[in-house]
């Protein structure tokens, strides 16, 4: 199978069960993240922080990583070739 369809095909397959983690993670925090009650001052930060490494990181994992793999698989490939000929 060729690398872009590979990736293609890991992505779809793995897509709702990242963001069906994500999300249901994500909206979990929210009520820390928008509370007003005593304490929340400490809740808060570490709500906001939890949100924003899960939005990137499923960010990266569905879109850079994939990208990055092919870059460099491609150039490796690119690589190898050009090392054979003489």
């Amino acid at each position: 199978m060729a690398l872009p369809a590979a990736l293609r095909g890991a992505g779809r397959r793995r897509l709702r069960p990242i963001l069906m983690t994500t999300l249901c993670t994500i909206f979990g925090l929210l009520p820390l993240a928008f509370s007003l009650g005593a304490g929340s001052e400490l809740q808060r930060p570490l709500a906001v922080a939890v949100i924003g490494g899960l939005l990137f990181s499923t960010v990266a994992t569905l879109f850079v990583l994939p990208a990055l793999a092919e870059f460099f698989l491609r150039g490796r490939a690119l690589l190898q070739r050009g090392a054979g000929a003489p």
